[in-house]
């Protein structure tokens, strides 16, 4: 009789074309259509699966893997992963990985358009002319703020960072960045950027752009305290992750001119967006697509694939997933999944 071969659920339908790669090895359960799934949904679908390929509108922890026991792997479509409980995952045995690298410039793209946007006024100009205000045109109206030769000021200097810094070479900025870490000497050559501390970022920025990882120490560190250290004429600019942004602190200090203006592209309660921002005409708000370029997404996709065939034992780099987030579950085994081929 033949051996069932191992199971994968995709928790989001993704490009059919990358995402069938999956069925040489395994036997592969779509969903159909975008779906939020509730916890319990969740869980009985992952209950007889020994992976899943899942996107940032999964939320998977230790009740959602407690009844899979052949669960082996996860692989997440995105950069970030703060939907998954790393911790949970890993007393479970089950190895978790991540599609970084492939969005890094696709990503900086974006995080400089909106933070044009933001600085310029564009959506908000838009919005203004389609509702046939032109007529009312003066030499003053629609002044935004200049990005050439200004200060731009970025709080998380991993890849994406370091990209955005080098795309402000070509508008001749000034470029200052905190992170937990300083760079090396060299990359801040490369990247023409000078360290500094949190609060030196704040007071000098001309332009304030957000690529930190989210983590629960870093939870609204951006509020009304930081906000209030800003200057009346920056413009805060957020692609990380929307738990990084007291957004009614935001929304007071964009309401009250504390603030010029605001790109948004990530919100704390995503996908439902705080009501004071929807209100507000000086916040650029975009639907989580940052890395929302066609060649990107499909390579993020891929990369997730190439991760849960490597992780489950298969295929050329078998036992060795490109890009885990806790190996340490890789020395794991778990009864019921045959890890070999």
């Amino acid at each position: 009789m033949t051996e069932a071969r191992p199971r994968i659920w995709v928790s989001q339908p993704l490009f059919p074309d990358v995402v069938g790669r999956l069925r040489e090895y395994f036997d592969v359960v779509e969903t159909a259509q975008v779906t939020r799934h509730a916890p319990a949904q969740i869980a009985a679908a992952l209950a007889a699966c020994d992976g899943a390929l899942v996107t940032l509108n999964d939320r998977i922890g230790a009740p959602e893997v407690a009844g899979a026991p052949r669960l082996r792997a996860i692989a997440n479509v995105g950069v970030g992963y703060n939907n998954l409980d790393i911790a949970a995952l890993t007393d479970a045995g089950i190895l978790a990985t991540n599609t970084p690298d492939v969005l890094t410039e696709t990503t900086a793209d974006f995080g400089f358009a909106l933070m044009m946007a933001a600085a310029r006024r564009i959506t908000e100009a838009e919005r203004w002319l389609r509702d046939g205000q032109w007529r009312q045109w003066s030499f003053e109206t629609m002044l935004g703020m200049d990005l050439h030769r200004a200060t731009l000021g970025i709080l998380g200097m991993g890849r994406i960072g370091q990209g955005i810094a080098r795309r402000a070479a070509g508008f001749d900025m000034r470029v200052l960045y905190h992170n937990r870490s300083r760079l090396p000497e060299s990359l801040e050559r490369e990247c023409r950027a000078g360290y500094v501390d949190f609060d030196t970022l704040l007071a000098q920025a001309d332009h304030l752009l957000l690529v930190l990882p989210y983590s629960p120490q870093v939870h609204h560190l951006i509020d009304a305290a930081a906000l209030a250290k800003m200057k009346p004429t920056a413009t805060l600019t957020n692609i990380a992750r929307g738990g990084i942004v007291d957004e009614d602190a935001l929304a007071d200090a964009l309401g009250s001119g504390r603030l010029a203006a605001a790109g948004l592209d990530v919100y704390e309660g995503e996908p439902a967006v705080n009501p004071r921002l929807l209100a507000l005409r000086n916040v650029v708000l975009t639907p989580h697509i940052a890395s929302g370029s066609l060649a990107t997404r499909r390579a993020m996709v891929a990369l997730a694939v190439d991760n849960l065939t490597a992780a489950l034992g298969v295929g050329p780099d078998a036992g060795r997933p490109p890009t885990p987030i806790n190996a340490a579950a890789l020395a794991q085994a778990k009864p019921g999944l045959k890890r070999g081929a």
